[in-house]
């Protein structure tokens, strides 16, 4: 008969702490790559960059007003003459003036200096708490990996890279070779997956954000099925899809609703709707609109949207063409077409809107309350 084997555990074995333990792993890796949840890590985001849209930045993270993460990728996808472009000099001049310096690597050529001071952006020496600006022309999709790379390697930290865009930004295979497109074919794709994946954990450890813009182009497919549940593709290759933290695409209207008109009907500015085809932050599918000036005056007409943002709230009620709101206390009647110049210029007016977005966009949408539609639904109202 077989006898069973006494376990032996030295007196010298013991359990090492926490600190031990990320001291030994740190000291192995050569930098800090093991940290204490319960403190500060790089798992979690700590700071956004508003977007200029208020009901966009209310979408983008469950619980909370959020924006562009910080220590993520995020990607602006959109058709043409959507406002990728405005957006991200708006982002930019946001970036700037919470401190964060600003790499716009454009692969187009075609952004002003103009165009840029009027998104924001502060294009001369920066004060004292503001973001440094700089522009670079976007060779080749090397150059830019290779780039934001070295910046990051430098230990300069708090930067936003902003590529202007992917989709135009051609390799070096691409500018050696001849106009056949199979001489290069997935080329890009291949470098796109390896430089990204080589920044996640570099922008991460250095508190910045890249934000990719892309085009997206329509889905030509021989299936029925898929034409509908996926109109739009971007360029690029699959695997970038994974290095995204946020997708936002922006399509836009066709109807004539959709645009904005000065006093002698010129178009100055047009709709986007904006929905969040991937977001690791709970809130994928979600969609808002909102309309982009570009006309003399450029940037996002916030105060527009929220209309919209709030129209389901029992604090709106309505009797034929005015509106009131009603909420603790507080009565105000206004029409439509009113609502915009009151929310910037009455701040009693603008405290409670802004409530109840925060009620109605954010907080009830964490707490699953109403109608799911009213949250994914990006409903076409004139």
């Amino acid at each position: 008969m077989a006898r069973k084997l006494k376990k032996v555990q030295s007196k010298s074995q013991g359990k090492l702490s926490r600190k031990d333990k990320l001291k030994m792993i740190n000291k192995l890796a050569g930098n800090d790559v093991a940290h204490d949840l319960t403190q500060e890590n790089p798992t979690d985001v700590y700071d956004w960059i508003p977007t200029s849209s208020t009901w966009l930045d209310a979408i983008v993270c469950r619980g909370k007003s959020a924006g562009i993460p910080v220590g993520r990728i995020t990607e602006i996808a959109g058709l043409t003459g959507t406002g990728k472009s405005y957006m991200a000099a708006q982002i930019s001049g946001n970036a700037q003036r919470m401190g964060y310096n600003v790499y716009y690597f454009d692969s187009e050529s075609a952004i002003s200096s103009d165009f840029l001071e009027k998104c924001g952006c502060i294009i001369d020496e920066p004060g004292a708490t503001e973001g440094d600006f700089v522009y670079v022309q976007a060779q080749n999709v090397e150059f830019v990996l290779e780039t934001i790379e070295a910046i990051l390697a430098s230990g300069e930290e708090n930067n936003l890279f902003v590529w202007d865009s992917l989709a135009l930004t051609p390799a070096i295979a691409d500018l050696e070779s001849d106009f056949n497109p199979q001489s290069t074919m997935a080329v890009k794709p291949r470098i796109l997956s390896k430089g990204l994946a080589k920044l996640l954990q570099p922008i991460s450890n250095s508190n910045s954000a890249l934000l990719v813009l892309n085009q997206l182009k329509d889905n030509i497919t021989r299936s029925p099925a898929e034409a509908m549940t996926t109109p739009y593709f971007t360029p690029g290759g699959k695997a970038l899809i994974y290095s995204y933290s946020l997708r936002i695409w922006l399509t836009g209207r066709k109807a004539k609703a959709s645009f904005v008109y000065d006093d002698k009907g010129y178009r100055v500015g047009s709709e986007v709707k904006c929905k969040l085809e991937k977001s690791r932050f709970g809130t994928h599918g979600r969609t808002c609109n909102f309309k982009i000036l570009w006309g003399d005056e450029v940037g996002i007409q916030d105060e527009e949207s929220w209309f919209d943002a709030i129209s389901p709230s029992e604090c709106i009620s309505s009797s034929g063409a005015w509106f009131t709101l009603a909420r603790n206390g507080y009565e105000k009647r206004f029409q439509k077409s009113k609502f915009a110049g009151m929310a910037r210029d009455d701040p009693e007016f603008r405290k409670h809107i802004l409530e109840i977005i925060d009620e109605e966009v954010i907080m009830k949408f964490d707490k699953r309350l109403g109608e799911a539609s009213q949250y994914y639904d990006a409903e076409e109202k004139s």
